[in-house]
């Protein structure tokens, strides 16, 4: 629908117009949401009722779980009701709103992944002056630093893209609204807000990675002094998990963005932003879990806890 040269709905073009393979993408799409709803929910539900894992670690780790439920809720059940229903409207103020919280919580993990990279770093380069330095406050304090510097660099895109017009077509062609394909269809003049974008992206990726490289070249630096190997190897293993995150998540993303050959090729983008936020919220858990002794026995207590309730309640 056309109103005063811009529209009040837009049509998601989605992966696929075969049945076949949109029912085949419905299944793997619920088997992932629920997956990873489940295994985040998880993590965070130990993270309150282990007291061996109330530590900065877990505090961001619980963090960091939200965020991943909250950028896969924010456009996987809505494509799936799109493939259910056949229903591919969306309006002007959810497609925006849903740009708002995919943007907001996408950039925002990789502020916490720098954040949590910097608590490794003090973990184990500085390990007596640890409780000290990562205290409660600071904690706190990294966390909504993370969700404001978010805020801050995709407010100014955000706030471009809502002058947008759209004259001629309605049609994205993706499975989720993005500022990306609305500039393609837009009839406005896109040049500032894309290199908004580029620039904001650009220094959000350097920045935080910048961050990462350096903690972690500390890290290493420190582990190669220890003078015993299981020392080293037990420094590795509280790091290992987060280092297949960060890997997973910037790897990703720079395929998205920094590849040309990718940029001309809709499809390999639409692929990749499903594979984003679809499965990466699932390996999540999976790669904190199974490679954490500390996570995996407070599941197996969690889980004693809960059959020894219901069999007190039979009694």
């Amino acid at each position: 629908m056309m109103r005063n040269g811009t529209v009040t709905t837009f049509i998601l073009l989605g992966l696929t117009g075969d049945p076949q393979l949109k029912v085949l993408i419905f299944i793997f799409l619920f088997l992932t949401f629920t997956l990873s709803v489940t295994g985040n929910l998880a993590i965070i539900t130990l993270t309150f009722v282990d007291s061996h894992l109330k530590t900065p670690m877990y505090f961001f780790l619980k963090n960091f779980s939200f965020l991943e439920i909250s950028f896969t809720s924010a456009c996987i059940p809505r494509f799936m009701y799109s493939i259910a229903s056949g229903d591919k409207v969306i309006t002007y103020n959810d497609c925006f709103t849903q740009v708002l919280f995919t943007d907001l919580c996408g950039v925002t993990e990789f502020f916490l992944l720098a954040a949590m990279s910097y608590d490794r770093y003090v973990a184990i380069c500085k390990p007596l002056h640890y409780t000290a330095i990562m205290s409660s406050k600071v904690c706190q304090t990294l966390i909504l630093g993370c969700w404001m510097s978010g805020l801050c660099v995709i407010m100014p895109p955000f706030n471009l893209a809502l002058t947008l017009k759209f004259c001629d077509s309605n049609i994205i062609d993706h499975f989720t609204c993005d500022v990306v394909p609305l500039m393609k269809i837009s009839c406005s003049d896109t040049w500032l807000i894309e290199q908004t974008v580029i620039i904001l992206a650009v220094l959000t990726l350097n920045m935080t990675l910048t961050c990462v490289v350096l903690s972690y070249a500390s890290i290493i630096k420190t582990i190669l002094k220890f003078p015993s190997v299981q020392q080293s190897k037990k420094a590795f293993s509280t790091c290992s998990s987060h280092m297949i995150v960060v890997s997973i998540t910037y790897g990703t993303y720079i395929f998205i963005y920094m590849n040309p050959a990718a940029k001309k090729q809709v499809t390999i983008n639409k692929v990749v932003s499903l594979l984003i936020s679809s499965i990466s919220p699932v390996l999540n858990p999976f790669i904190y879990t199974l490679r954490n002794n500390q996570v995996k026995k407070a599941f197996k207590d969690f889980i004693k806890r809960i059959v020894l309730l219901f069999s007190n309640k039979r009694k």
